[in-house]
């Protein structure tokens, strides 16, 4: 059975693809738990203007990342946490925590999925974020400090 997917599915494809699905398996489990949708010439439409609009959207975003990322190269951004005597903080430093500090201290709105963290930051110190967006690939500082 050809459904079209309203969410990225593991194993299967991303949002608005058209993929074929064993048909117990789109009637049972992907239908019903709204992870997609009957493969019908109208849906096939919409799915379709949704791809383009969502590619079309990502290119704006990567633009804006672009020209913002010159921005975040000359500004510090600081984020102060609580840490303890040694420099480790009690709470890790997230993708989260970073956008909204970026959006509070450089009033630039950093998507949250830009942000490619390898793992969560855990002291204190100056680190590199990396960014990536599309096509395009930068970085920018953060220093964290002590509350």
């Amino acid at each position: 059975m050809k459904v079209i997917l309203l969410r990225d599915v593991k194993g299967m494809g991303k949002t608005h693809d058209l993929v074929e699905a064993k048909d117990g398996h789109a009637l049972n489990y992907l239908i019903p738990k709204k992870l997609a949708i009957p493969a019908t010439p109208t849906a096939m439409k919409e799915a379709e203007l949704r791809r383009r609009q969502s590619a079309d959207r990502s290119l704006i975003d990567a633009a804006l990342i672009v020209q913002n990322l010159a921005t975040l190269a000359e500004m510090r951004v600081v984020i102060k946490m609580k840490a303890n005597e040694k420099g480790h903080l009690y709470d890790a430093v997230g993708a989260n925590d970073i956008s909204r500090a970026v959006k509070e201290q450089a009033r630039i709105d950093l998507p949250v999925d830009a942000i490619r963290l390898e793992k969560p930051i855990k002291e204190l110190g100056v680190f590199d974020v990396p960014i990536s967006a599309a096509d395009t690939f930068g970085k920018f500082s953060i220093t964290i400090e002590a509350e």
